[in-house]
């Protein structure tokens, strides 16, 4: 008895261990979803009620799910979505870990709270607009671990027949580094992206190493290789033998723990960090003495572009001194801001050759140009290396006011500057002979700022033509409105008001985009800017700058929130993250 007592014993705690064991759980789907609200509502309640964290992407075109939590919690939600027609056929990648600490890794990848978001893209495949989407039912033929395994032992076999075969990696640089597939008598083709976005301009420029091939795609998961696959495909002929690995590198691990034909680790974008094989082979090399090593925790980044570097332990210095081997390759950066010749680094030079990016500047309302210019002074003189900015009044001119309160006349018309705005209320008047009128502050008057529009519209094109070319547009307030305005109109503006990026500092959502409210679906790359205190900023609360920022798409947009009023801040940490962003750029 006392044996069997023990033996229970002894298989209740591993269940209860079992059911206390942290996992993480991958999938996607796409599929027509006929109700996005009612899928929002499954997740709140399916992850809320089981303490699941993570990322949670929706759309009209489906899913695309990343979450942690108690393996019996993350088994009773895939129970939950199987019971939904929608996720028919999904393949769910269950994998059994370590549970994330409440660390800088942990709160990078998103796995201390739930975000849920409805997205236009469930992963952002470009950040302009399309001419025209890839068809996703046109995507290349899936592959399952084992057929994928076949054909690269097939082509090891048989040298000859691989020279129609390529290996076309569909994951970021960052990730390429620590891990790939290597077949030795088959050509694997690296982007060396930096992000997801710009695989089709790659694909655009090298098509012929891809046209009349028998093509392997493969990515972490599978999703990114979905579109992508779709997007070669849809060049026509020569492309259509384009195939993905199903379930991607997660599942290959899976079916050939031992590694097989892939070298290294599988970067995942959770508190993992990479996942290895049984052997555990290390490709990825040391960005600055070359040394072999593949660890990203501790979270070294370029300087210029912020891409994940590798950088040893020996080789690390307190700030993020580092330049990536895509800023280099463009030259830029050549030179860390404190070389440090024991490290091994390039000695010291000169990196203001670099072209300065030319920004426009649009003022906030009831301002003008020169004023807009003052008040940005100390923005402009820490990005002189970096950028020029210029300035523009905007094209309505407004009536001079002073407060009904006041007993003081008003001073001579000839001692004040004209005042202008890129949008105008219903009843906007034209400054009369006297150019004064009394009025009282409104903080809410913005609300009521909805014409003028396609005046300020053609004048920017106007601008643009005989003073561009410009790299990006700086909106402040109103200026931002506008701007953002004018990302929401990009398609249709090319040729007129070319433009790569936008800032929006203490931005609102304006009239023209009432119309296209849904999250993220600007691609314009974009840095937002405000106060993160409700009440700092006296003209526009702070959530009319979050709801702005949401119509952008969040794979291609930035926020800096600082603890001050209606201004930019060009103090540290904040003018580092403006410059960090404009960097990408030059």
């Amino acid at each position: 008895m006392g044996r069997t007592s023990s033996c229970g014993g002894d298989g209740e705690k591993q269940r209860i261990e079992d059911k206390e064991q942290y996992g993480v759980l991958l999938y996607y789907k796409y599929t027509s979803v006929p109700d996005v609200d009612e899928l929002v509502s499954f997740y709140e309640s399916s992850c809320n009620s089981l303490g699941l964290l993570g990322r949670v992407r929706l759309s009209t075109h489906g899913v695309n799910v990343t979450v942690g939590g108690k393996l019996a919690a993350l088994e009773e939600h895939i129970a939950s979505a199987k019971s939904n027609c929608l996720f028919e056929g999904t393949d769910f990648k269950l994998a059994s870990c370590h549970h994330p600490l409440n660390d800088k890794v942990s709160q990078e990848c998103g796995f201390t709270s739930l975000s849920i978001r409805v997205v236009e893209e469930l992963v952002t495949f470009s950040t302009c607009p399309l001419l025209k989407s890839p068809d996703i039912s046109n995507a290349g033929k899936h592959l399952s671990a084992a057929e994928f395994h076949s054909v690269l032992e097939s082509a090891k076999e048989q040298p000859d027949e691989s020279e129609e075969l390529v290996l076309l990696d569909a994951r970021n640089l960052y990730e390429t580094r620590i891990g790939k597939f290597e077949s030795e008598n088959v050509e694997t083709l690296d982007p060396e992206i930096r992000q997801y976005s710009d695989l089709p301009t790659w694909i655009d420029q090298n098509a012929e190493k891809l046209k009349g091939k028998n093509v392997l795609m493969y990515c972490t998961g599978g999703i990114r290789c979905e579109m992508a696959s779709a997007y070669i495909r849809s060049k026509g002929a020569g492309f259509e033998n384009t195939f993905q690995l199903y379930g991607g590198i997660q599942r290959y691990l899976e079916q050939f723990p031992s590694g097989g034909f892939f070298k290294g680790k599988n970067f995942v974008f959770d508190h993992r960090i990479s996942v290895g094989s049984s052997k555990e082979d290390i490709v990825g090399c040391c960005l600055l003495c070359n040394n072999t090593f593949d660890d990203y925790s501790p979270r070294c980044r370029c300087r210029l572009c912020r891409m994940l570097v590798l950088v040893c332990n020996h080789c690390q210095v307190k700030e993020d001194d580092y330049v990536c081997e895509l800023c280099r390759k463009h030259g830029k950066g050549q030179v860390p801001l404190s070389p440090d010749p024991s490290k091994g680094l390039p000695p010291a030079g000169d990196d203001d050759m670099r072209r300065k990016l030319r920004i426009l500047c649009l003022h906030g309302f009831r301002q003008n140009a020169s004023g807009f210019k003052g008040r940005t002074g100390s923005l402009a003189k820490k990005l002189k290396n970096i950028a020029e900015l210029v300035f523009i009044d905007a094209p309505h001119e407004l009536q001079f006011i002073y407060q009904t309160a006041s007993t003081t006349p008003p001073p001579p018309l000839g001692a004040c500057n004209k005042k202008f705005a890129w949008l105008v209320s219903p009843d906007f008047d034209k400054p009369s002979e006297t150019g004064w009128t009394q009025c009282q502050f409104d903080p809410l008057q913005y609300q009521n700022q909805t014409e003028g529009f396609d005046k300020s519209l053609t004048y920017l094109k106007t601008v643009f033509a005989e003073r561009g070319p410009f790299d990006g547009i700086l909106g402040f307030s109103q200026g931002a409105a506008m701007a953002a305005a004018v990302c929401g109109k990009q398609e249709q503006l090319l040729g007129e008001i070319d433009f790569r990026f936008c800032v929006l500092c203490s931005g609102f959502t304006p009239w023209p985009l009432l119309e296209k409210r849904e999250q993220g679906s600007i691609k314009c790359p974009s840095l937002h800017i405000f106060g993160s205190q409700p009440g700092k900023d006296r003209q526009i609360v702070t959530q009319a700058s979050l709801d702005l920022a949401g119509l952008f798409d969040q794979g291609c947009a930035t926020v800096i929130e600082h603890d001050f009023g209606h201004i930019i801040p060009t103090k540290s940490p904040y003018i580092d993250e403006i410059k960090a962003f404009l960097n990408q750029f030059i």
